[in-house]
C-alpha cells in the first residue's frame, strides 16, 4: 500500500504526548521522516530535539538542525482556565507566549526554506475556541484566534508559492493536558467536570487522539493539495449547536 506521507520530511511541536504524540505516529506509519520538538523526550522512538517555542533561538536551532521542513505542525500549547477578571497578566503573557507567538516563531523559523524550496506546509493545532467564546477560557481564546488569523494570513501570502496553511479546530479531546488541568482546576469535582467536558460535544464524548491525527494526515498529503487558509472543526458536533 502507498504511504501517503513518503519522502516528506515534518516537524511536530508539542509531539511528546497527546494530541502531538498521536500525529507523530502516524505521520511516520504513512512513511514520513518525523522530528519532534517538545521539552520532553517522546515516548514514540522518533527523532526528538528539545524545543521551547517562546523562544526565538531555540526555534531557530532546532529548524536550523532540522533542515528543510516539507510539514510544519504546531501543537505545542498550554490551557488556562478563568475569565477576564480572573486572569493574572503574568499567565497571559505565557499563554500567549507558547500558543500564538509559539506558533509565529515555528512558522517563521521555517517560512524562508518552503520559499525557497517553492512547497511547503502548514498545520497550526487551533481549537473551537478559535471559533466560538468558550465559557472561562478567556485567554486561551484569545491565543487559539490568533493562531486562526495568523493561519489564514499565511494562506493567502503564500498560496502562489506553493505554501499551503491549514488550520485544525478540535472540541475536547481527552489528553494528558485535559486531565491535568481538570485536576489543577475542578479537583474538588474530576468525575463531574470529566462527564460534563464528554457531555458538550453533541456525540456525547471527547475526541480521541488518533481521529485528530488521522486529519492532520490527510492535510499533510497531497490529496489535500486544493485546500488552504482553512478552519476545519473536529468536534462532535459541538460548533454547530
Amino acid at each position: 500500500m502507498t504511504q501517503r506521507l513518503a519522502g516528506k520530511r515534518a516537524l511536530v511541536t508539542g509531539g511528546a504526548s497527546g494530541i502531538g504524540l498521536a500525529i507523530v505516529k502516524a505521520f511516520r506509519e504513512e512513511g514520513a521522516r518525523v522530528v519532534v520538538g517538545d521539552q520532553c523526550a517522546s515516548a514514540d522512538d522518533a527523532e526528538f530535539v528539545a524545543m521551547d517555542v517562546s523562544d526565538w533561538d531555540s526555534v531557530q536551532r532546532v529548524v536550523g538542525e532540522v533542515g528543510l521542513v516539507d510539514v510544519l505542525v504546531n501543537c505545542a500549547g498550554i490551557m488556562h482556565v478563568g475569565k477576564l477578571h480572573e486572569v493574572d497578566p503574568a499567565d497571559y503573557d505565557r499563554i500567549q507566549a507558547v500558543n500564538a507567538r509559539g506558533t509565529f516563531l515555528c512558522c517563521r523559523a521555517v517560512i524562508d526554506g518552503m520559499l525557497a524550496a517553492g512547497r511547503g506546509n502548514i498545520i497550526n493545532l487551533a481549537s473551537v475556541a478559535s471559533l466560538i467564546a468558550v465559557e472561562r477560557r478567556f485567554a486561551y481564546c484569545v491565543s487559539k484566534g490568533a493562531v486562526l488569523a495568523l493561519t489564514r494570513a499565511i494562506a493567502v501570502d503564500y498560496a502562489g508559492q506553493g505554501i499551503r496553511a491549514n488550520a485544525i479546530c478540535p472540541g475536547t479531546v481527552d489528553t494528558p493536558m485535559i486531565r491535568g488541568y481538570v485536576d489543577k482546576y475542578f479537583g474538588d469535582d474530576v468525575a463531574g467536570t470529566i462527564a460534563s467536558l464528554h457531555a458538550r460535544q453533541p456525540v456525547g464524548r471527547m475526541g480521541r487522539v488518533e481521529e485528530i491525527a488521522a486529519l492532520a494526515v490527510y492535510l499533510a498529503s497531497d490529496e489535500s493539495a486544493f485546500l488552504t487558509g482553512a478552519a476545519i472543526p473536529i468536534d462532535g458536533g459541538w460548533t454547530a449547536k
